[in-house]
């Protein structure tokens, strides 16, 4: 590996390790209300006066009963179970190599804890090629320690994705101090290390899945190696208990000293063998990553538990990386990949053209390839992305199933197809689960584009767009699914065409393909309506039976140019209920137009999200926010006209995203 690699690592680093600028923190008055991501020291804070808008926090000093955020910060959403299906191209492998994303989705401080009102945001949406999402991030000026916020945990977890924190010791020349290395494992009386179990109640409480560990401050010695060490198994044995993981970085020694080894060997296998798994420095050469995952074997582990680094955050696609080291197209893969920094896919796009849909076209690309169709990678692409490698992963498996394509930001919201929030908006956790395989279009013809779109949307805020002039039948694959049919089974899609004439039909396939990118053996039902605006068809899947194993949509356009949206899918045996509505809203927190809400969650297990409006003056219903979480903020919030009192319903939204009853609350102004 070229040796610079580590100084443009660490200087693209910077903006994660250095103190927010004070533009990003929030005002006063607002401050004490407005709930963030958490972070800490391990125990003893920095010397001085944090910088505006940052709140320095003893870890050793955190309980689950005292933290006034918690509610805001828990995720709701259980990890989901996974399937492999029928790889979509020849060259993706199952049970090979994984991939790993270190992620930075805001600063230390100021990262709010459920979303903010910009569409401008890393909305990660190609869950289906992950296996393990670290929560970037750390700053000596702010906190090492980095709890994930509830958002990015409940998408991740819908998609079958654990996420783990981080604890981050910087190098010194980014203000790292060995003090907090050795406050991390300080031992008790009894010789236990209490924060490591003080890191595994956040994770419990905060409902995420375990840690990344990276030790990088220097000056340590054998003692203090020794002392880590015990500290990583202590860690790792309580993380398992509670069904949480370790991840551990190539950088401190067995003998204390900081140095990244970029492969397995004498100095890091004891911390390696104490872990999890293990991420492998940029440093890693093709004949050390085979010896490493050799090595990993000998000791009876998977060598696919070796993350190998690949920096993408200077130059995303455009990183010139060996990539038959790692995952070879003619023999077995040699370790798994661990991607530091994808976000470079919104980072690098110009400030004027960060829309949600030019970051998902680079974002497709970065995933997919340059041929942004993973059933036919391009061979020609320098850039190997994870859909030529890696088989995608589904959790579409139990009824009922819907989506409206909510990729977890927009420019406005929308509900049945009415716009009933005009302001742009973030919130991951409102993410569905989403087609993994973007796009695979099947055609003898001409073919189209294929989008998420945010101009316009049936619920949230966003749909799929098929846009072009399409001159033979196109297939659309949506999902790769494990659902029981039954009697009464049905699909129904909501969708309108904008322009153009499309005769519209359901894709449903019983079976896996014949072999690995080979279409799903579809059969065709009519889903047709003449009418026009959104409309929802219902399809009987009559006469079929066993499993579904794959959905899509088959277009045959009769008049073109075709712009057509699909903006709903919903997959169920009888309609269900509403779900139950909560209870107890009430508002915990007030200062002037910011408010906190609170309530009693709905009994019952079927409850997607809860959606809070404002009921203005006139009667009409302006919408608010939504979250999975059991506490919302509402910031900048003022008298609408005359009004002394503001009234707000907050309702539970069910997996087929039906509404309960409100419950209501009075706010007087």
């Amino acid at each position: 590996m070229n040796p610079t690699r580590r100084t443009v690592l660490l200087a693209g680093a910077a903006a994660a390790l250095l103190p927010s600028a004070p533009a990003t923190a929030a005002p006063k008055a607002a401050a004490a209300l407005q709930p963030y991501a958490s972070y800490w020291y391990p125990d003893s804070l920095p010397s001085g006066t944090p910088g505006p808008g940052i709140t320095w926090r003893s870890l050793m000093d955190w309980r689950a009963a005292d933290d006034p955020d918690l509610a805001f910060n828990a995720s709701t959403v259980p990890l989901a179970d996974r399937f492999t299906p029928t790889p979509a191209n020849t060259t993706a492998r199952a049970g090979q190599a994984r991939i790993q994303s270190l992620v930075s989705f805001g600063p230390t401080a100021g990262n709010p804890a459920q979303g903010s009102a910009t569409a401008d945001y890393y909305a990660l949406t190609h869950w289906a090629y992950l296996d393990e999402l670290v929560f970037w991030g750390g700053s000596s000026g702010e906190g090492l320690i980095l709890a994930p916020n509830a958002p990015i945990v409940d998408a991740a977890h819908r998609h079958g994705v654990p996420v783990l924190g981080n604890v981050f010791l910087p190098p010194v020349a980014y203000g790292g101090q060995l003090r907090w290395t050795r406050d991390l494992v300080q031992k008790d009386a009894a010789g236990r290390f209490p924060l490591a179990a003080r890191l595994v109640a956040v994770a419990e409480a905060y409902g995420f899945d375990g840690w990344f560990v990276n030790a990088e401050t220097g000056g340590g010695d054998a003692a203090l190696g020794a002392d880590m060490l015990g500290f990583v198994r202590e860690l790792r044995s309580l993380a398992a208990a509670r069904g949480q993981r370790v991840t551990w970085y190539d950088s401190m020694t067995v003998d204390g000293t900081v140095s990244w080894q970029g492969a397995l060997n004498d100095r890091n296998r004891a911390f390696f063998e104490s872990a999890d798994d293990m991420f492998v420095d940029f440093r890693w050469s093709a004949s050390g990553l085979v010896a490493s995952g050799e090595a990993a074997e000998r000791l009876g582990r998977s060598r696919y538990a070796l993350w190998a680094g690949v920096d993408v955050e200077a130059n995303g696609w455009n990183t010139a990386e060996n990539w038959d080291a790692i995952v070879p197209r003619d023999r077995p893969h040699i370790t798994s990949v661990g991607l530091y920094r994808p976000e470079w896919t919104r980072n690098h796009l110009p400030a004027d053209r960060r829309t949600p849909g030019d970051f998902h076209a680079a974002d497709d690309r970065f995933w997919t390839g340059a041929s942004l169709d993973p059933s036919r990678p391009d061979a020609a692409d320098g850039w190997r992305a994870p859909a030529v490698s890696v088989a995608d992963r589904s959790t579409v498996t139990s009824l009922p199933f819907a989506s409206v394509f909510n990729t977890g930001h927009g420019l406005r919201w929308y509900e049945e197809g009415a716009v009933t929030s005009d302001a742009p908006w973030n919130h991951l956790g409102l993410q569905d689960r989403l087609p993994s395989r973007r796009w695979v279009v099947r055609t003898d013809g001409a073919r189209p584009a294929v989008s998420f779109d945010f101009a316009d949307a049936w619920r949230g805020g966003s749909s799929v767009l098929v846009a072009g002039e399409p001159d033979a039948p196109v297939t659309v694959d949506l999902y790769a699914t494990r659902l029981p049919l039954a009697a009464g089974t049905v699909v129904e899609l909501t969708y309108r065409t904008e322009a153009g004439e499309v005769d519209v039909e359901l894709a449903v396939a019983t079976a896996e393909p014949a072999e690995a990118g080979a279409a799903p053996p579809y059969r065709h039902l009519p889903a047709a309506d003449p009418g026009s605006g959104w409309r929802t068809v219902t399809v009987p899947l009559t006469g079929l039976s066993g499993t579904v194993h794959a959905i899509g949509v088959r277009l045959t356009a009769t008049a073109g140019p075709v712009r057509w949206r699909l903006g709903g899918l919903a997959v169920r045996t009888a309609r269900t209920p509403a779900p139950a509505a909560p209870s107890a809203l009430r508002v915990t927190g007030a200062s002037g137009g910011d408010l906190r809400f609170g309530w009693t969650p709905a009994r019952g297990e079927d409850v997607r999200h809860y959606t809070l409006h404002r009921v203005l003056p006139d009667g009409t219903r302006r919408f608010l926010g939504a979250t999975c979480q059991h506490a919302y903020f509402a910031g900048g919030l003022r008298p609408e006209g005359s009004e002394r009192a503001a009234r707000f319903e907050l309702r539970a939204v069910g997996e087929l995203y039906s509404s309960s009853d409100p419950v209501t609350v009075t706010h007087i102004w």
